[in-house]
């Protein structure tokens, strides 16, 4: 593989890892702040105590993403900055805020109320930022104006595609978090708080599916040279969609155990993340050459290859020790947080 494809393919894993769990974080914190009034169910509960631990994890995506850019396309920082000084901006600041609360929240009771609606509405604002910077990569809105580049924010808001790729950034963000929050609550034997999260999978889907047309339907009309380029996979596509039915068709299927509850939201998590990787795939490859439409090209930003070499080796051996790190923390925390749900079942 060319070493410049080899680099953008890392920098687009760090993304579509940041994308997957930040969405389920920052859904939690929607989903918590919605039923916190909830009081006959454990809805806010299950998706605070899935919330505290992991926005160290995700925020650490975020770091090697910066990192990776900076290192590998150092002749494409210049022209990134431009294009996302307004949506990285507000991101840094909601983020900066909601880590604060989940701070303080630890310490002080009196935060643990204003960290629920904190964290719920910037879980929902947060994701609808991150996705925004998509159309800005692909829709040709980087202008060079007296020898400096500038974003015409003009364009950009009056632009459909962008409000498409909006939506279905949020809703995705609330249908990953009720899916992964539905197999949390089963595994905890909380019922009731499942049966919420799967009837919130079931109806917040279907929307992400509509959205999911609407912006092919906008990319074919304001970008279609990407939307010609992902009908090139358009069998991939197809593979994709098959994915999702599955993911859909899980929630309804019956589950034979002591539990008389409909769904396997496990394997309904499982394919969603299958379905999503393979979409991106197929986005990503139709980006090509393109970091920033049609400004910046992935060859004549990238690093020379010595300096590529000893930097993706570093993140060889980076990944080699964080990635068993996360996993065993994350498998250990939702352990713990099960057992301490189903001792509490049982007091009660």
């Amino acid at each position: 593989m060319n070493e410049a494809l080899l680099a953008i393919t890392l920098v687009w894993g760090f993304i579509f890892l940041y994308a997957i769990m930040a969405s389920m974080d920052f859904g939690a914190g929607f989903w918590a702040m919605i039923y916190i009034k909830k009081e006959h169910t454990n809805a806010t509960k299950i998706a605070n105590s899935y919330l505290s631990p992991t926005w160290e994890v995700t925020n650490t995506f975020v770091v090697g993403l910066v990192i990776a850019i900076y290192s590998l396309f150092p002749g494409a920082v210049f022209s990134i900055g431009v294009a996302l000084i307004v949506p990285a901006s507000l991101i840094l600041l909601l983020l900066c805020i909601r880590s604060a609360f989940l701070v303080f929240s630890h310490s002080l009771d009196k935060y643990a109320k204003m960290l629920t609606y904190i964290s719920g509405i910037t879980g929902l604002i947060i994701p609808g930022l991150l996705i925004s910077v998509l159309p800005i990569t692909h829709l040709g809105f980087l202008e060079n104006v007296g020898g400096n580049e500038e974003l015409n924010l003009v364009k950009l808001f009056t632009s459909a595609n962008e409000y498409a790729f909006l939506g279905f950034g949020i809703l995705s963000t609330l249908f990953l978090s009720s899916l992964l929050l539905s197999d949390y609550s089963k595994q905890a034997d909380e019922l009731k708080s499942y049966k919420i999260y799967r009837r919130d999978a079931m109806i917040t889907g279907p929307l992400v599916l509509i959205m999911a047309f609407l912006v092919m339907f906008t990319l074919k009309k304001e970008a279609s040279w990407i939307y010609e380029g992902m009908m090139e996979n358009s069998t991939l596509l197809l593979v994709s969609l098959i994915f999702f039915i599955i993911s859909g068709v899980a929630l309804y299927l019956p589950y034979f155990s002591k539990q008389e509850v409909k769904g396997m939201p496990r394997l309904a998590v499982i394919s969603i993340i299958i379905q999503y990787m393979i979409g991106s795939y197929v986005y990503g490859v139709a980006h090509l050459p393109y970091i920033i439409y049609p400004n910046v090209r992935i060859m004549e930003a990238f690093t020379d290859p010595t300096s590529f070499r000893a930097v993706f080796a570093t993140y060889i051996v980076g990944f080699a020790i964080l990635v068993p790190g996360f996993y065993y923390f994350w498998s250990i925390f939702m352990k713990d947080q099960r057992r301490k749900f189903k001792k509490r079942n049982i007091s009660n």
